[in-house]
């Protein structure tokens, strides 16, 4: 494929546009650029068809008749023949791709076709740069014009022809333009013939190109001719967000290229169920929040929760069938839900054996607070034991102690006898602590020593004892200042006798 940029040449015989000698890939040294597919093959020289495709500047493309039989190559300037005068364009397209071309867009080969002059020169071509060089200072002069005038149009291009006998304005415009005036004053100041053609914005875009937002040319300046209708349930019908921004081209109009995929999307929109209300389930509604048509998987959520749960097609039938009956699945994946069978765990005699070893430990425990007042008698009875055996040890032998060790125990009866008797009888307890605490000191004595019914015994006394002293709960004294129970005094040793040993003996019998 070859375009004006590979033959055409300047003065100086070098290859005018951007030098790439005929290989303009882009389009933007020949836009519109069509290839020729039938190129490499053998055609008929006699019955070839006599018309061929020419392009002007932007992409405008005339079909004009080759009737002097000129042998021309795609991309050659020829002089064509234009209604009060001439013209030059660049051969696009000849052969029988023409023939399909006029008939795709309606053209009659009739007597109406203009025809071929002649292959340009040089000198036609200098000519025609020439006059192409007045059309940036008339686009500037006429939109000063057009401002003045208070015009509501906007002018886009300007074509002058190459015998600089007439010019073509391009403007667009959303309502009819009222531009006799402007006409006038026109083809006053530039001395030309004037005439003025309205596009649409499309058209506009493609006459001035640019680059899309996918990276590449503007479909409208490099191939795309005949513009459709383009319309919002082309996105909607492709899950696109309508946003005008994203959706809109530099034309401000929809974009084309959301027809390209439409039919392929509109086939495999047959199989989506037509959700139009929400899912029934036991768990709540679900609403359809997304649809990947390709996949044909439907997603699906609670307004109570923020998962989407993606269910195929068949499920989603199956629901909707479901709720049409008057049923809900119990979820959006099962109908039904299954009850779970409680079973024992796998390591279920360890967990026995862990139980009843926290029983036995639990257990010992309370018995070991159970029995702290026993104990703390049993210890100290074991230290008045080591109290006594520490002390200075009389001669067993001797009758003389044994004698004071009867009177001391009689002493110590009678001293009871009189606690125990009425409070009103009783005597001076100052010299009774030692004999209480000789008592208590055998009592411990006998309590590690004896059995277990002397234990309980020599309790109940103790308690009795206790009873005795304290006499009525009204008449006792307040206990709030004693602090803790281990720190209180010995009730038996009360009067100053609580440091004495009861095995000492007294001055008066100290055996000799």
């Amino acid at each position: 494929m070859a375009c004006s940029c590979g033959s055409v040449k300047d003065k100086n015989g070098k290859t005018a546009g951007c030098n790439n000698n005929g290989a303009c890939g882009t389009g933007g040294c020949n836009k519109m650029n069509v290839f020729d597919w039938l190129s490499n093959m053998d055609m008929p020289t006699q019955d070839r068809f006599d018309i061929a495709e020419i392009r002007f500047k932007n992409g405008r493309k005339e079909f004009f008749r080759n009737s002097e039989k000129l042998m021309l190559t795609t991309g050659d300037a020829v002089v064509v023949e234009v209604p009060n005068g001439h013209h030059i364009g660049y051969i696009s397209l000849q052969g029988e791709l023409v023939r399909l071309q006029m008939q795709k867009k309606k053209v009659a080969n009739d007597g109406e076709i203009k025809k071929i002059y002649r292959i340009a020169h040089q000198k036609d071509l200098e000519k025609f740069e020439e006059v192409k060089k007045r059309e940036m200072p008339t686009l500037y002069r006429t939109r000063e014009i057009i401002r003045d005038l208070k015009l509501e149009m906007k002018l886009s291009d300007i074509e002058y022809q190459a015998d600089n006998m007439k010019a073509t304005f391009f403007y667009s415009a959303d309502d009819r333009v009222d531009f006799r005036e402007l006409i006038k004053l026109l083809a006053g100041e530039f001395k030309i013939r004037v005439e003025m053609r309205q596009i649409s914005l499309r058209q506009e875009a493609g006459r001035l190109g640019g680059i899309g937002v996918c990276g590449r040319e503007l479909c409208c300046a490099t191939w795309l001719s005949e513009f459709k209708n383009v319309a919002t349930s082309a996105a909607r019908y492709q899950n696109l967000s309508l946003n005008p921004s994203k959706l809109s081209g530099q034309c401000g109009r929809l974009k084309c290229c959301l027809n390209y995929e439409l039919e392929t999307y509109m086939e495999a929109l047959e199989d989506i169920p037509k959700v139009e209300a929400p899912l029934l389930t036991e768990k709540g509604e679900a609403v359809l929040q997304k649809t990947d048509i390709f996949r044909k998987i439907m997603w699906f959520g609670f307004k109570e929760e923020n998962t989407w749960y993606p269910l195929n097609i068949q499920r989603v039938n199956h629901i909707l069938q479901m709720n049409r009956d008057g049923k809900r699945p119990a979820t959006l994946e099962i109908d039904i839900v299954e009850e779970k069978v409680t079973t024992g765990p796998l390591n279920s005699d360890l967990d026995q054996m862990d139980k009843r070893f926290k029983s036995k430990s639990r257990n010992k425990k309370k018995k070991g607070k159970g029995g702290a007042p026993g104990n703390q008698n049993q210890q100290q009875g074991n230290q008045n034991q080591q109290v006594q055996t520490s002390g200075p040890q009389p001669n067993r032998g001797n009758q003389g102690n044994r004698d004071n060790r009867q009177q001391q125990q009689q002493r110590h009866n009678q001293g009871q006898g009189d606690i125990q008797g009425p409070r009103d009888k009783q005597q001076p307890r100052h010299n009774q602590g030692q004999g209480d605490k000789q008592q208590r000191s055998n009592q411990g004595q006998g309590d590690v020593q004896g059995p277990r019914e002397g234990k309980q015994q020599q309790q109940q006394r103790s308690n009795q004892g206790q009873g005795d002293i304290q006499g009525p709960r009204e008449n006792r004294p307040q206990r709030s200042n004693q602090g803790p129970r281990e720190n209180r005094p010995n009730r038996d040793n009360r009067g100053g006798n609580q440091n004495q040993n009861p095995n000492k003996p007294k001055p008066g019998n100290q055996p000799s």
